[in-house]
């Protein structure tokens, strides 16, 4: 299968007080199209670097991300904007919904990016649907629990329609039925919907939905290997 991402000879320095420190070491890997993938590492590993820089976040000190073969090392800030905006969708642990704007103008938020009229009030109501919100689409943030605005979270995530999903410690702040009912909606969307996945976290629990997990330590990839277990029995269950 095509790859849909691909790191070739990627570090990143940061320079934090005069000093640098080096965050990612000469990286070099793909990531297939529908792939469901668990980065892991403990804290200062480097996951939330590498987060970054598949999600054009930010940009490497050396080497090249290719987004659908399009290198994006080369492009301005303005089509790094664009293709990222198109092409990728972010959950983050921190649920970052506005507070004052009801669940269905928060999925709709990220139409603001786009060109075009916000016309998606429609498509956002069936994402409310999709994730289990059915009938929250007036409600703010504040009248929600925390995985029903992580919920919110996924249907903003998908309102631009976009081919992978990148998921920043999902279940962080969530309690454990909820964060299995946020993975479970995750499994959903790449076996049904056909979307990439990407979750970065140090949970083993939550790294067990994927089929492959990479190991992240002091900005080397230690690990990487497919097919857990439990993703596995979720499969055959099924």
């Amino acid at each position: 299968m095509k790859d849909i991402i691909r790191l070739e000879n990627v570090s990143k320095v940061y320079t934090l007080g005069g000093n640098k420190f080096l965050a990612l070491d000469n990286i070099s890997f793909s990531i297939k199209r529908n792939d469901f993938i668990a980065i892991m590492g403990p804290s200062g590993s480097g996951k939330s670097t590498m987060l970054h820089i598949l999600g054009l976040l930010d940009k490497p000190t050396k080497g090249d991300v290719y987004i659908d073969e399009i290198k994006t090392t080369r492009l301005s800030d303005d089509e790094i904007a664009e293709i990222r905006n198109r092409k990728i969708g972010f959950i983050f642990q921190q649920f970052n919904l506005m507070p004052h704007l009801i669940s269905i103008d928060n999925v709709c938020l990220p139409c603001l990016f786009k060109e075009i009229p916000n016309h998606e009030k429609g498509k956002a109501l069936e994402l409310l649907e999709l994730v289990g919100l059915k009938g929250k689409e007036n409600n703010r943030p504040g009248q929600l629990s925390g995985g029903e605005q992580q919920r919110v979270a996924i249907a903003r995530a998908l309102i631009n329609d976009p081919d992978v999903i990148l998921a920043d410690e999902p279940t962080g702040n969530l309690d454990s039925k909820t964060g299995k009912q946020i993975m479970d909606t995750l499994v959903h969307l790449h076996k049904d919907h056909g979307k990439t996945i990407i979750v970065v976290t140090h949970d083993p629990e939550i790294a067990s939905y994927a089929k492959r997990h990479i190991n992240i330590k002091d900005g080397h990839i230690i690990h990487d290997h497919t097919k857990s277990l439990r993703y596995l029995w979720k499969e055959a269950k099924k």
